[in-house]
């Protein structure tokens, strides 16, 4: 009796390891890993590249919580080709990568360096010889310093003329071998990091008692900054229509940071406070690109202080992506903030959306947390996020540009117990069993699944403290990569 027992709970413990497998998707659907240049290059002042309001940003004091910065982080410029190796080892059809803009044009503008071109080519060829597809970013957070010193970046009008210069750059020198560009990565947290709350690049904001912000306006900035990214979009799908697609037949969309939001009680007002926690999130990029305005919820609550889409934005924006990119790692609780004692607090475009948004309800988490405070375990969210955007706006074809879970960075952990990474497989696995089954089950046209990452990387104001590779990278003997538990898992279901 024992043993049968024994052997019951083997077979069924091996069955569950193996619940998903390449079987579970569409043929043609593209696994790969992804990541950024700033996070993984490193080279900072190699290859004539300029700098970025990243390497500025990282030297101010206090800005990362560890006082790191990437000017090395892990070095993938000079190990590309060892990198792609382990990536054909694992069996990944893509590689989700971005091109820094300050590496092709150091002044921001004008004439391309050979050198940066000639790194990316290299780079795109790589993965090619290994039959590897490259899934290529535009912008992902490493604005050209001397666009911001010259006219503030992104508050800019000049940016959207300088990103589609940029961008038709790039589609000139790598778009006979590139079949897949995304725009922007997570434009609504560029805005909101970067022009609100003031934590990231270019770190502007005006929240009273925030310690560094010295420029900016809370309540204003974001929604210029995102207008000019969805203008800026719009120009380099346009021109990559009109001079581009005919011959290299690419496609073109944008990559979003996508939480799914769940109404904390059946109350109406708490229903309302998760539908606006979406507007306010995915819709206030994908309703102008869709249906060429922004989502009512934000035109009431915003009112002026969100730019009009003119009828001729509205015709170039409406149309201009072939797929929508989602960022997705969490789902969260949403509230209705009845009192508005956020905006009273804060007066700034984070609280517009009178939403409180938590991972808990009462004392009960909405999942498991990984190590970043923000990131809860909650596998049910993809599926209803990718049924939400089938529904909404028709069943558009859509990558998951990025998922996957994060452990803590600690001299205290042992390499053995690191390298055990069974909480990652448990979470790559119940995800990947909810967008199967929104795509077989719910008929949602889901394409492919970015998992972050390949490797432990910098990873933006946590610097170092955080790990979210499937490789283990040792940071203090030579960056050495070395498999986690989580390698064989994927190479066994690809």
């Amino acid at each position: 009796m024992a043993i049968g027992l024994i052997l019951f709970l083997l077979t069924n413990l091996f069955a569950n390891s193996e619940s998903i497998s390449r079987a579970d998707f569409p043929n043609g659907f593209a696994f790969g890993t992804a990541s950024s240049a700033y996070q993984f290059e490193g080279a900072v002042n190699e290859g004539e590249k300029g700098d970025s309001i990243w390497d500025t940003f990282t030297r101010q004091p206090g800005r990362i919580v560890d006082f790191s910065n990437a000017d090395t982080a892990v070095d993938q410029y000079h190990r590309f080709k060892s990198d792609i190796g382990l990536m054909k080892d694992l069996g990944m059809d893509a590689y989700r990568f971005s091109i820094s803009w300050p590496r092709i044009f150091p002044s921001g503008t004008g004439k391309p360096n050979a050198e940066g071109i000639n790194y990316y080519n290299s780079l795109i060829n790589a993965l090619l010889e290994k039959g590897i597809q490259p899934y290529v970013t535009l912008y992902h957070w490493d604005l050209p310093q001397v666009l911001e010193d010259k006219y503030e970046g992104w508050l800019s009008k000049q940016i959207i003329e300088d990103f589609e210069h940029y961008a038709f750059t790039c589609f000139q020198e790598f778009g006979d071998r590139v079949k897949h560009w995304i725009t922007f990565n997570e434009p609504h947290g560029f805005s909101l990091q970067g022009y609100d709350t003031g934590l990231q690049a270019p770190g502007r904001c005006s929240i009273l008692g925030h310690i560094f912000c010295k420029t900016g306006k809370s309540s204003i900035e974001p929604y210029i900054v995102a207008h000019n990214i969805l203008l800026s979009h719009a120009a380099a799908y346009n021109s990559y229509q009109i001079n581009f697609k005919e011959k290299q037949g690419g496609l073109i969309g944008i990559a979003l940071d996508a939480k799914w939001y769940e109404p904390i009680s059946d109350r109406d007002e708490d229903k309302d406070a998760a539908q606006r926690a979406i507007d306010f999130g995915i819709g206030w990029f994908l309703d102008p690109l869709f249906f060429g305005e922004y989502p009512s919820s934000m035109k009431v609550l915003v009112g002026e202080r969100l730019p009009e889409i003119s009828p001729e934005m509205s015709k170039i924006m409406v149309g201009s992506l072939d797929f929508v990119g989602l960022n997705h790692y969490t789902t969260l609780y949403a509230r209705n903030d009845k009192s508005r004692i956020q905006k009273l607090i804060l007066q700034d475009a984070y609280s517009d959306a009178a939403v409180i948004a938590t991972s808990f309800c009462g004392r009960i988490a909405i999942g498991e947390r990984a190590a970043s405070h923000w990131l809860h375990i909650v596998p049910w969210g993809i599926r209803k996020l990718a049924r939400y955007v089938k529904n909404k706006y028709g069943n558009p074809p859509v990558i998951i540009t990025e998922n996957g879970m994060d452990d803590p960075n600690s001299p205290f952990i042992a390499l053995d117990k690191a390298l055990q990474d069974h909480k990652r497989i448990s979470y790559h696995r119940d995800y990947l069993s909810n967008l199967s089954a929104a795509i077989r089950e719910d008929n949602c046209d889901v394409r492919g699944y970015f998992i972050w990452s390949l490797l432990d990387n910098w990873e933006w104001n946590s610097g170092y403290t955080v790990r979210f590779g499937l490789y283990y990278v040792d940071y203090k003997n030579n960056l050495t990569r070395i498999a986690k538990a989580s390698v064989q898992w994927f190479k066994s279901i690809l």
